[in-house]
């Protein structure tokens, strides 16, 4: 099964996308990720990116449509999980082809929706532990009492620099303006699935899988 995961920056994409790889055998494709994987791999696509990345481009979307080729190529027991990728209506046709190309097909997308304010609110809250990436929430799910990271017990955690109301307002904007017209495009194929992306993790798990197993 290929799905993607779609919804704004703080949706919790990330967090779903571990689960369905522990569940169900499925592997994340995160551009940011393969960017980074394929900046320090030494091999010609990884130099080409390296060259852009540190000239301060944006890569281009022939360069991430191969990456996720050399992924597909090595193939995954449960399907791939598309989490930011694609981003506007181009990169879709473009990820389309490629799955065509591959003899492969996009089985479901997930809209994980939010309240905007509601969203605001419990990002400003997070932070991550420092060494496992682990994230906390303030609100819902505060560090331990005794300070230690419950998955590692380190004891240093960090908050992103942009995880703040106006740079969060800002990239909302940049989201709704460029990917918010894939809901429309997945919605008319028949694909689109939509969740509560500000449920609890275990709920919108569960909302997850039951629209995956429908």
């Amino acid at each position: 099964m290929n799905i993607i995961l779609l919804g704004p920056p703080g949706a919790g994409k990330g967090t779903q996308a571990r689960f369905l790889e522990e569940e169900r055998d499925m592997a994340q494709l995160s551009t940011g990720d393969m960017l980074r994987a394929a900046r320090t791999s030494g091999t010609e696509m990884g130099l080409k990116v390296a060259a852009i990345m540190d000239s301060g481009e944006l890569v281009t979307d022939e360069i991430v449509i191969g990456l996720i080729a050399e992924k597909l190529d090595g193939g995954s027991k449960g399907g791939f999980i598309f989490d930011g990728f694609p981003r506007t209506l181009p990169q879709a046709d473009a990820l389309g082809s490629l799955l065509e190309r591959k003899g492969e097909a996009l089985d479901a997308v997930i809209e994980m929706r939010v309240d905007d304010e509601a969203l605001v609110r419990r990002i400003t809250a997070r932070s991550t532990c420092a060494v496992c990436g682990a994230v906390y929430n303030d609100i819902t799910h505060p560090i331990p009492a005794d300070g230690k990271c419950s998955n590692c017990g380190a004891t240093e955690f960090k908050r992103r620099a942009d995880d703040n109301e106006d740079s969060l307002k800002t990239r909302l904007m940049e989201y709704y303006k460029k990917t918010s017209p894939l809901i429309g495009y997945y919605y008319a194929s028949g694909k689109l699935r939509s969740v509560d992306g500000l449920g609890g993790i275990d709920e919108v798990k569960s909302e997850i899988a039951a629209a995956l197993d429908a």
